[in-house]
């Protein structure tokens, strides 16, 4: 229980409070102790990937033995990951091959992993016609739901509701060309709404965050909040 809590805690407080006070000492001393932390943090999040890419994997191979709906998409997962890997280390493997057969690599190969490959490398162009469609089409469905949850809060059943309805029309009507031609008033009005109103609440909602992470991070170093050893408490 001392090693799985009491450590923990002990290695949060001690990195918190001194990370935190590095910033009021303007002294080389604490700019070489975080770039040793810094590099420690990129360590660390090289493990957390690894942890993660055996979470994806399990949670996948689970869904495959038992069947469950879906379950065929688990293997697309399974074939994306190993094709995809295989062609961004290809130009390693055939580094490695070349050297073994003392041989050259052939750069117009449209599988090689070279920019200089006047057909590109397969592995961009996996990147570029497979993921962003991938990512596209996921934000193009997204677009329904963020039009169908519009229309439900620009209903006009309050003043506030009102009153956002009437900046909504007004930013969409000056973002397009016919908003200029109306009236030049209707493009200032617009800046004027997006500079002057909704920065402030743009303001006032990152200050609420600052100050929610500033208590959730003392919260932390202090040992108050636990959650992040798990298990409970």
């Amino acid at each position: 229980m001392f090693v799985k809590r009491t450590i923990p805690l002990i290695i949060a407080f001690i990195l918190g409070i001194t990370l935190a006070l590095r910033y009021y000492i303007p002294h080389q001393i604490g700019e070489d102790y975080l770039t040793i932390w810094s590099k420690w943090a990129r360590i660390i999040g090289g493990f957390a990937i690894v942890l993660g890419l055996y979470s994806l994997f399990h949670l996948h191979l689970a869904k495959i033995k038992r069947k469950m709906p879906g379950w065929g998409y688990s293997i697309i997962v399974f074939l994306g990951f190993a094709v995809t890997i295989f062609l961004g280390l290809i130009r390693e493997i055939e580094i490695f091959i070349g050297i073994i057969l003392g041989k050259s690599i052939d750069l117009s190969s449209p599988f090689a992993s070279y920019e200089a490959s006047p057909f590109g490398s397969a592995y961009d162009w996996i990147y570029q016609y497979i993921f962003n469609a991938c990512g596209a089409t996921m934000f193009s469905i997204l677009a329904f739901f963020i039009a169908s949850a519009a229309y439900r809060t620009f209903r006009a059943r309050s003043r506030e509701a009102t009153i956002l309805l009437i900046a909504a029309i007004i930013i969409m009507v000056a973002r397009v060309p016919i908003g200029g031609l109306i009236s030049s008033f209707i493009p200032e009005l617009a800046d004027w709404i997006m500079e002057v109103p909704n920065m402030a609440a743009k303001r006032g909602i990152l200050l609420g965050i600052c100050l929610g992470s500033i208590a959730t991070s003392l919260r932390v170093i202090f040992g108050i909040e636990r959650s992040y050893l798990g298990g409970g408490e």
